[in-house]
């Protein structure tokens, strides 16, 4: 037993001696590799940069030119990873690591499906005009400004200043409804009233309210009346005009000044804004007493 203790022992002391010398032997290799791999990682920082200063004269989308910077980037590291490579001469390793690429590269498809497709629609988002940096689009049930598009997702800021981050795949699958697409947006209000009111002076007061309220209106026919319905308790309508705002925020905004300002004018001239009521009959036969007697 002792003779085997001893014999491992001489073979353990044997092996740490070979991967000490041959780590004597390399310590050049090694601290040239990690000088290398060193300004790689600088290099393809200051490659970025330069990349996205030439970017910036051309007519790309600022997704578009964050893309093609961060693409180049991972080239320069890349490369210095293959020269570290070479001066460790593992350059045999390497070439068994790309031998065995086309099945690894399979099964990592099938386990990161979602991450490429991710990718994938990441460099579709950034290539396409219909979205970019400081549009305010609504999708996936969420809507706000685009502050980011990377590879992965689309960042939102909400108005309520949060972030909201949305993978690029659903955003590529599913409608986008962008409000910047124009220089203004549309402000819809519905609203209802009385069966007593006069409709003729009702719309003609909604449109003086709304041409008095908001300067980008020029003229009441910029103003869209509608009359939509008969409803339980009252006849509704709904008003339609543009302002010069590609925010939702700003619709909102908009929209609210716009109810305050036709509250105002309803009350000044006796107009009712209903709410819904209902109505009991009984007949006669039941005898119902309807009549309240006050305390004295």
């Amino acid at each position: 037993m002792k003779n085997k203790f001893s014999d491992a022992w001489s073979q353990m002391v044997e092996k740490l001696d070979s991967w000490f010398n041959a780590l004597v032997i390399n310590l050049p290799n090694i601290l040239i590799a990690i000088v290398v791999f060193l300004i790689a990682l600088m290099a393809s920082k200051y490659i970025s940069r330069g990349v996205s200063k030439l970017l910036d004269k051309t007519k790309l989308q600022a997704s578009m030119k964050s893309l093609l910077s961060r693409i180049t980037s991972f080239v320069v590291v890349l490369l210095g990873l293959f020269l570290v490579l070479g001066i460790l001469n593992l350059s045999k390793a390497l070439n068994t690591v790309l031998a065995g690429a086309g099945v690894m590269g399979l099964a990592v498809g099938l386990a990161l499906q979602g991450a490429l497709a991710n990718t994938y629609s990441g460099i579709v988002l950034s290539y396409i005009k219909h979205i970019k940096f400081g549009d305010w689009i609504e999708s996936n049930g969420f809507e706000g400004e685009v502050v980011d598009l990377d590879l992965r997702s689309v960042t939102l800021k909400q108005p309520d200043n949060n972030l909201v981050f949305i993978p690029n795949k659903l955003v590529v699958e599913n409608p986008i409804k962008n409000y910047s697409t124009t220089a203004q947006s549309r402000v819809i209000l519905e609203c209802g009233v009385g069966y007593s009111s006069d409709l003729e002076s009702v719309r003609n007061l909604v449109k003086k309210t709304i041409l008095e309220k908001f300067e980008v209106v020029e003229a009441k026919e910029d103003i869209i009346f509608l009359y939509q319905e008969f409803g339980d308790s009252s006849i509704n309508f709904e008003v339609r005009f543009w302002i010069n705002s590609t925010s939702a925020l700003e619709v909102a905004k908009a929209k609210t000044d716009a109810m305050i300002a036709l509250k105002k004018a309803f009350d000044k001239n006796d107009i009712e804004i209903p709410f819904p009521i209902r109505t009991l009959n009984f007949p006669e036969e039941l005898g119902v007493n309807l009549t309240q007697k006050k305390d004295k």
